[in-house]
């Protein structure tokens, strides 16, 4: 299966005036089984990679990607471009959890270990410079794989732009198509482990003693992961009534969802930083989130912290959401002023600076 070689070009000027070409490549196809057997083996090898780059070529998408000739490729994503083709490549790294989070199997076990730290070892190792969340992250790089600091780059998350497309959708019309109730707590992830949905859930549970109205819609496929356990532990706990699964929902919704929300929970594992609390500040949501990595740091002052670890905290967090009133206006505001001083605008303008310093 093959591939047109770029989804978008530009051009622009480098730190010294000269004009450059920059390309962003299609996502390649996805990974067979046996690409992913043969990286693990590779890895584990330890050999090195210049086969690899001469083998690329016997990939068309490689070849139409070397044919057109950029400065510099640009792959925001997890393409293995960046190190398969012989290209000049502004590289990145989302999250290095495979190796500080390893406890968790959706990052280490069948292969995904091997496979991640090929992947990313591999991209920083060849790529002209690496584009990270966080401070963390950039520590992170240089701490896991000895990284060059002036060649990583921080380039902090913003919303998605679906959030902005979308956040005009009728309110009622996303009520209506969702049965949602008047007034819920709001969790969107995949029920992958290291999400926490069991510390959640128990947090509900606890709330719901004093608080019987407390109600917690999740989204997030239902055909995979840990959902039939979370669905399981609800079951047991006997709040059914309470959490309430919509299953996949399509971006186009997610605003609705966010609007109607009394407040974004999330107690996740992972780091250094997220987007869903960056989606709840642009809409108007609450948010209450896990004190971890380089959140802290995210968020500032406009959400609340807890550690993922402890039912306790993230049992006082959602009591406070969901009985001050106060409190969620004065986070909304919060929340607000921090997707406007770190926006669309904010974060173009910083890619163009690292695409001219890289380029």
């Amino acid at each position: 299966m093959s591939c047109r070689p770029v989804s978008f070009k530009a051009r622009v000027r480098d730190s010294l005036g000269r004009e450059r070409s920059v390309g962003f490549p299609c996502d390649p196809p996805r990974d067979h089984p046996w690409t992913r057997a043969l990286t693990r083996v590779w890895h584990e090898s330890k050999l090195r990679l210049r086969s690899e780059k001469d083998c690329g070529a016997l990939d068309p998408n490689v070849r139409k990607l070397e044919a057109e000739g950029c400065d510099l490729w640009v792959c925001p994503n997890h393409e293995r471009y960046a190190f398969r083709a012989r290209i000049r490549a502004l590289g990145t790294v989302h999250d290095l959890m495979h190796r500080y989070e390893r406890r968790f199997p959706e990052v280490s076990a069948n292969g995904e270990f091997e496979s991640r730290e090929f992947h990313f070892s591999e991209t920083v190792r060849w790529s002209r410079a690496i584009m990270v969340d966080s401070e963390l992250g950039k520590s992170q790089v240089i701490e896991s794989y000895g990284a060059d600091p002036s060649n990583v780059f921080v380039l902090p998350y913003t919303a998605p732009s679906y959030i902005h497309d979308y956040e005009d959708a009728d309110l009622d019309a996303i009520r209506r198509k969702y049965s949602l109730p008047e007034k819920f707590l709001f969790y969107p992830a995949q029920f992958y482990l290291h999400k926490n949905h069991a510390k959640l859930i128990e947090a509900v549970a606890r709330l719901r003693e004093t608080t019987p109205d407390v109600r917690l819609v999740l989204v997030g496929a239902k055909e995979r992961n840990s959902y039939d356990e979370v669905r399981s532990q609800v079951e047991k706990l006997g709040v059914a009534e309470n959490v309430i699964f919509l299953g996949y929902v399509p971006d186009a919704d997610m605003p609705g969802l966010y609007r109607s929300a009394r407040a974004l929970v999330m107690p996740t594992f992972f780091g250094p930083t997220n987007i869903p609390q960056l989606e709840a500040f642009a809409l108007g949501c609450p948010v209450a989130t896990s004190r971890i990595y380089g959140i802290p740091d995210q968020v500032g002052d406009a959400a609340l912290l807890f550690d993922p670890e402890s039912v306790d905290e993230i049992h006082h967090a959602i009591e406070r959401l969901w009985t001050d009133d106060e409190l969620c206006r004065d986070l909304v505001e919060r929340g607000r002023a921090h997707a406007a001083a770190w926006g669309r605008p904010q974060f173009q303008a910083k890619f163009r600076e690292i695409v001219e310093a890289v380029a």
